[in-house]
């Protein structure tokens, strides 16, 4: 048998055609994707490197700080910070996961034993993705052992923080008074020291700085004196009680005693902040030095807070403007009272701040803390003391039993425990007394004004109530309403700057509560559900700018294009709303957008609602599909005169649930959309406002009916307001019972004039009618009596002599009972 000449099959042509364009495919986009893959993780890998090298870091720093709350605060927010970074950093490698994975499963497992061979190309590639694949998780692998270093860090870091502050409230300190002596050299010592250094930074100020100490006191002075001025120019009658006044108002007594608490210790925290910064500003402090003088200003600082609180709430010299009611006496032992402790506390600050500079010994550094411990504990005691109260027959009485214990308590811990070596559990005690204390009496004041300004009738006494009443622009409403605006707002204002003075006072760092409030801001978490104070706040003040930005465009489109545009005021309005509802439809999707919400929740939510929406709000639902109906057909219009059911009148306002109808009685009618849309409506002024009158007109069977129309046609076509095409005309409507029955039809060029034409047409006819000789009917019945039977004369006349009979008797039964006896008499004879 001859062989076949070898002839290579077209098939096999184009699958090894195929495999080869596969191969250069594959080859050159593997290529391509193994370069970008490796510059991926070449970028990402130093960023990793470095937090997991700062992490390391921070965590050998821990022992050496261990005694410094502010620099482990400081390492615990670092920590924190590095742990989220690294989160972050994981993050971005999740999409090119995703995609490696879903390439691997397109690519599918290799061939088992025995089945064909794949093309090289395509185990080439699923060995690059495998690769790549493991280096990914391999960074990733370290980067999530350091950020759980970390966290672990910051939970170390923590428990450190509360033994520290716990050791410090119950550490004990061996007092032993046998070493008085040396302690009281020590104290002579250290005093030395301090003074030879505060002499030599004197002599380096008078020798090198004294320009500068000058000028940075003068500027200091001048910002306070304009501040101060200023304020007392503004507020002078806030600040300063007039004694002419017999009995001012609690919110009256509430202001003067903010703006003369306020204006003088914030000019005097200015000057004392102003120099202090001009001060380091001109290279004028040394080491050391600066610290001490800035205990010396804020011991200052609390002092004149202190004591302008205790004067503006006590009043020693003014017992109409005090806002507790406390005697004169014991009014002024308390003034001078709150503002020792206010002293003897700020002392042992500006003490404790001399031993860290001067690295005092210990025994020294107990026997301050001792001293000014046991000294406020006294005052405490003393103020216990205190008889404040007078009773209805002016005997003086204590205070309340509740007050009485708490203030013995107090105090006489703070006397007993740096007596038994509890010096820093007394001084922490101490310190809670009067600062924590005039925060809480600060606050305390800014709640009730708060309380006070949201009386109705309060906010208009206020200088801003004074303003808006005196400028027009608020009636007392409205000023009721921004008072209860003002009273929110200063609540708010009040737990804002609190709160967090006393958390500091309770030994939390500033670094604490910013990283407490930008969490708070920035990511509040409930379940599973997380969003942002901050997102919330810019989404709803980017809806307030939107909506009225809308509020704005609607303004400006109505009154410089609609206007020129000749539209009917129906269509201005109805463009005028849907613009508005478009407008804040697209605020509220831009303001949920700002805030952060995930539209996708809520379209879960949405879907899980609507069986309950679609049962419970089905007409609510209706009314507004049916309202946007409305709006797109406009059957009517806002101006038109429409007919509905039982009602007639002018349509006032079209909206998305109801539409409002005033009638002709000025009656104001609200009708659900959907009941416009299921029944018939009847607009008289739809596409214009032409319309037809009929007035019906009687005249006797006598008159002449060509006559008659004459006369009509005339006074139509003489009224102004008649239209003459379509020409006025008169229907013969119908033979009456007593009358021919007419009709004058005119059309109008407005309906709204039906009842001016129709007056006047009706007021002509008549007199035309008169004046013609024509008679306008009323209905009557003539009552015909058939006579000639038998028996009928006799039965009539029986009948009328009855009824006359009867009809006398009940005349004279009238007459006597209204007239006297002799009118009786008469009457009876002329009969």
């Amino acid at each position: 048998m001859p062989q076949r000449p070898f002839v290579f099959p077209a098939g096999r042509f184009l699958l090894a055609a195929l495999v080869a364009g596969l191969v250069l495919v594959f080859g050159h986009h593997g290529a391509l994707a193994q370069s970008d893959a490796n510059s991926f993780i070449s970028e990402k890998r130093p960023a990793i490197d470095k937090l997991i090298k700062e992490i390391d870091g921070l965590t050998s720093r821990v022992d050496s700080v261990r005694e410094n709350d502010s620099a482990l605060v400081e390492l615990q927010l670092k920590a924190e910070a590095a742990a989220r970074d690294l989160l972050n950093e994981s993050v971005a490698f999740r999409p090119r996961l995703t995609e490696i994975n879903t390439r691997l499963e397109q690519i599918g497992k290799p061939p088992a034993e025995g089945q064909p061979e794949e093309p090289a190309a395509v185990t080439e590639e699923r060995n690059r993705l495998i690769a790549e694949k493991a280096k990914i998780n391999e960074l990733l692998g370290q980067a999530e052992n350091s950020s759980l270093a970390a966290n672990r860090l910051a939970d170390q870091i923590n428990t450190i923080r509360r033994d520290l502050f716990t050791q410090a409230l119950t550490r004990r300190y061996e007092i032993d008074y046998s070493l008085f002596g040396a302690t009281v050299k020590d104290f002579r010592i250290e005093l030395e020291q301090l003074w030879r250094s505060i002499s030599n930074w004197m002599r380096f100020v008078t020798t090198y700085k004294a320009p500068s100490v000058v000028g940075a006191t003068f500027f200091a002075l001048l910002c306070a004196a304009v501040l101060l001025i200023g304020g007392r120019r503004v507020f002078a009658s806030a600040i300063y009680p007039d004694p002419t006044v017999a009995e001012p108002g609690y919110l009256q007594r509430l202001s003067t005693a903010f703006w003369s608490t306020l204006l003088p210790s914030l000019a005097f925290a200015v000057f004392l902040g102003a120099t202090y910064l001009l001060l380091d500003v001109f290279q004028v402090l040394r080491s050391g030095i600066d610290r001490i003088l800035f205990s010396i200003f804020e011991m200052a600082g609390v002092v004149v807070f202190v004591n302008r609180l205790a004067r503006a709430v006590l009043k020693p010299a003014m017992p109409a403007w005090r806002l507790v009611t406390v005697e004169t006496r014991p009014a002024r032992v308390l003034y001078w009272l709150a503002t020792a402790m206010a002293f003897i506390t700020g002392l042992d600050y500006v003490l404790n701040t001399i031993n860290d500079v001067m690295m005092s010994p210990l025994s020294l550094t107990v026997a301050k803390g001792m001293f000014t411990t046991v000294l406020l504990g006294l005052l405490i005691v003393a103020t216990g003391f205190l008889k404040p109260i007078v009773d209805s027959e002016g005997v003086p009485k204590p205070w309340p039993n509740a007050v009485r214990v708490l203030l013995f308590g107090i105090g006489g811990i703070t006397v007993i425990a740096p007596l038994l070596g509890y010096v820093g559990f007394a001084q922490f005690l101490g310190q809670q007394v009067v600062f924590t204390g005039a925060i809480l009496a600060t606050m305390y004041l800014g709640f009730k004004a708060a309380q006070a300004i949201a009386e109705e009738g309060s906010f208009a006494h206020t200088m801003i109530g004074k303003f808006i009443a005196g400028a027009g622009r608020g009636d007392p409403t409205t000023l009721d309403q921004l008072g209860l605006v003002a009273s929110l707002t200063i609540n708010f204002m009040v737990l804002l700057i609190g709160i967090p003075l006393i958390l500091l006072q309770w030994g939390f760092q500033y670094a604490d509560i910013r990283a407490w409030t930008l969490r708070l801001a920035t990511e509040v978490t409930i379940g599973n559900v997380s969003f942002s104070l901050v997102g919330i706040l810019s989404g709803i003040v980017v809806f307030i700018f939107a909506y009225f930005a809308t509020r704005w465009f609607q303004g400006w489109l109505d009154g410089n294009v609609l206007s020129r545009g000749r539209f009917d005021a129906g269509v201005r309005n109805s463009i005028r709303t849907a613009i508005g509802y478009l407008g804040i439809a697209i605020a509220v999707l831009i303001g949920i957008s700002v805030a952060g919400i995930d539209l996708s929740n809520l379209a879960l939510v949405a879907g899980a609602l609507s069986l309950g929406i679609g049962f419970g709000l089905q007409n609510i639902v209706s009314n507004f599909v049916s309202g946007l109906i409305l709006l797109a057909e406009r059957p009517f219009k806002v101006g038109d005169w429409i007919e509905a059911g039982s009602y007639m009148g002018l349509v006032k306002k079209i909206s998305v649930r109801a539409t409002e109808i005033e009638t002709f009685q000025r009656q104001t009618i609200i009708l659900p959309n959907s009941d416009l849309i299921n029944q018939a409506v009847g607009n008289r002024t739809h596409r214009n406002h032409l319309g037809r009158v009929e007035i019906a007109v009687g005249v006797s069977y006598n008159s002449d009916p060509k006559q008659v129309s004459d006369i009509l046609l005339r006074l139509a076509n003489e009224h102004r307001l008649v239209l003459r095409h379509p020409e006025p005309m008169v229907y013969f409507a119908a033979f009456g019972a007593s009358s021919l029955d007419f009709e004058l039809r005119v059309y109008l060029a407005d309906v709204f004039d039906c009842l001016i034409v129709e007056t006047d047409l009706r007021m002509a006819i008549h007199a035309a009618f008169k004046e013609a000789g024509i008679e306008i009917p009323f209905p009557q019945q003539d009552i015909h009596i058939r006579s000639g039977l038998p028996g009928d004369k006799a039965n009539v006349a029986e009948i009328l002599t009855r009824k006359g009979t009867q009809d006398g008797e009940q005349d004279a039964a009238g007459d006597d009972a209204a007239a006297t006896p002799g009118d009786a008499e008469t009457k009876g004879k002329t009969r």
